[in-house]
């Protein structure tokens, strides 16, 4: 347990069952000698717990490995805030599918208890950073693990856009938006746009329109390092917002462009020895499933 002596703890808001299971990880950490650094939004709706408390950004100057409890949503949040940082993060499940957030709630102690004795999978996922710029001039930066979206916003009327890839020239298209999405982000809001599962390991990104207005508009896969550019058509009616991770927005205006391209700076995510990304498709996925049969 050398290389995990201080361990931050990231909770989701608003949950007993994540407040039940991050007692029950204080106590296993205590019992193992591990200093515990809790997350200052969590840590106001805890109180007694008797530990030390710092902001999440500052979690990767102090801690050596972060420990999510919550449902993916959780960890991207975490992601975007200690990617830079370089530490490890590791989730525990209290949400819905858990592509991201893999440890059991109810049996986390074995496997944790692995990871820190040093019996781990190290796991390298990039983020992308998204600059947008109106009359040339910067006026918004975000970061996303998932993905990043362009979407009506709260109009219901299409928008047209132009794609760049690498500075080439791809399409004008007329649409509900665009999906920009990592390996990691393949298998949420891009998959049920109706773009492919990425194996988390491949260096590329996936463009999924969303509702074209034409019928020979699909999916594209390009390579991780491309840098992209959608510029809002000067002649489009309405004003569209972009988001990360569905967590972070902003809105656009016709003539505003977006850049997006790979973060220098990586996410470690770890998992135990037994993670297995397509068992984990199967689970959450229902691969393979018959009618009224669980795995």
């Amino acid at each position: 347990m050398d290389n995990f002596r201080n361990v931050g703890l990231i909770g989701r808001l608003g949950s007993k069952a994540v407040i039940d299971t991050l007692k029950e990880l204080i106590r296993f950490l205590d019992d193992r000698g591990v200093n515990v650094i809790l997350d200052q939004t969590i840590a106001e709706v805890m109180p007694g717990h008797g530990q030390q408390v710092c902001k999440q950004k500052m979690m990767g100057e102090i801690c050596d490995l972060a420990i999510v409890v919550g449902g993916d949503g959780s960890l991207l949040g975490a992601a975007r805030s200690l990617a830079q940082s370089k530490i490890p993060v590791l989730g525990i499940n209290r949400g819905n599918l858990g592509f991201l957030t893999d440890l059991p709630p109810h049996e986390f102690e074995e496997q944790l208890t692995q990871v820190l004795s040093g019996r781990y999978t190290v796991d390298t996922r990039f983020l992308l950073d998204v600059e947008i710029k109106r009359n040339g001039e910067p006026i918004g930066e975000m970061v996303a693990l998932n993905d990043c979206v362009l979407h009506p916003g709260k109009a219901t009327r299409m928008i047209q856009f132009e794609l760049y890839i690498e500075g080439q020239f791809v399409y004008t298209q007329k649409s509900d938006g665009l999906i920009v999405s990592t390996p990691t982000g393949s298998t949420a809001y891009a998959l049920s746009g109706g773009g492919p599962i990425m194996h988390p390991k491949l260096d590329a990104l996936v463009l999924v329109p969303m509702f074209p207005h034409t019928l020979s508009s699909r999916p594209i896969v390009v390579d991780g390092n491309s840098e992209l550019k959608l510029v809002i058509s000067e002649d489009n009616k309405t004003y569209p917002s972009i988001s990360c991770d569905g967590q972070i927005n902003q809105s656009l205006a016709p003539g505003d462009s977006v850049t997006i391209r790979k973060k220098s700076h990586k996410l470690k995510l770890l998992h135990p020895l037994n993670y297995d990304f397509y068992r984990t498709c199967r689970e959450k996925l229902g691969w393979g499933t018959k009618l009224g049969e669980q795995e």
